[in-house]
């Protein structure tokens, strides 16, 4: 999906080289596939972090990432009536029901090395998508699933200063600190906490909330509620 331009971004934000986040793309997306490679039936049926899917909805939707067309989006906006939410959710049910869990893991591993993108979308969209849709996955399962420090640092700037994705609507009058690098970014009450907690927050999970801390955890707690 298209991300228009981003609001003003901080200094020295921690940006990755395109070269960087292709080869970031990859590897997420091989070591999600041997993240999930072994769940039980009951696992893959748990509810994730994103309301209305289950683990096997959102691995299916990570693997639409390479498999949908211009054409298919279109249908398929036609069909949810413009709700670009309800696009995503059509799609991956449908791909959910398709394909067993064997075949999704498979999918996600042969689309590593692919540079085809959701159309419309940047090189960081489908980066940020996996490794944020990882988290989504593993906390409800109890799971830890970790990424490298600077793609979770990376996504985290991202989000934040997208307006597409919602990050400077939830973070709007508050001053978000990185514990880890010490990165900011706005101006106001303050939330302190590690990079993917904040990356989580940002981009709309509560379940991030537990990590972090500062005068401002309130306000945003109220916001996510």
């Amino acid at each position: 999906m298209p991300s228009p331009s981003p609001s003003p971004s901080p200094s020295s934000s921690p940006e990755l080289p395109r070269e960087a986040v292709d080869a970031a793309v990859a590897a997420e997306r091989r070591s999600l596939a041997d993240h999930v490679a072994d769940l039980s039936d009951e696992q893959w049926a748990t509810r994730s972090l994103c309301p209305a899917w289950t683990v096997r909805d959102v691995v299916a939707h990570l693997t639409t990432t390479t498999r949908t067309g211009v054409l298919q989006v279109a249908r398929a906006v036609l069909r949810a009536r413009g709700d670009l939410d309800r696009v995503e959710v059509d799609l991956a049910a449908q791909r959910a029901a398709a394909h067993s869990t064997a075949e999704l893991v498979a999918q996600l591993r042969e689309s590593a090395d692919s540079s085809r993108r959701a159309p419309g979308s940047s090189p960081m969209d489908p980066l940020m998508d996996i490794v944020i849709h990882g988290q989504d996955i593993a906390r409800p399962l109890g799971r830890r699933y970790d990424s490298p420090a600077d793609v979770v640092a990376a996504c985290l700037a991202y989000v934040a200063t997208r307006k597409f994705l919602g990050g400077p609507k939830r973070l709007a009058g508050l001053r978000i600190v990185s514990s880890d690098t010490g990165w900011s970014l706005g101006a106001g009450a303050e939330v302190r906490g590690p990079d993917i907690d904040l990356l989580m927050i940002t981009a709309g999970r509560r379940a991030g909330l537990a990590a972090l801390d500062g005068p401002g955890l309130a306000t945003l707690a109220e916001r996510l509620a």
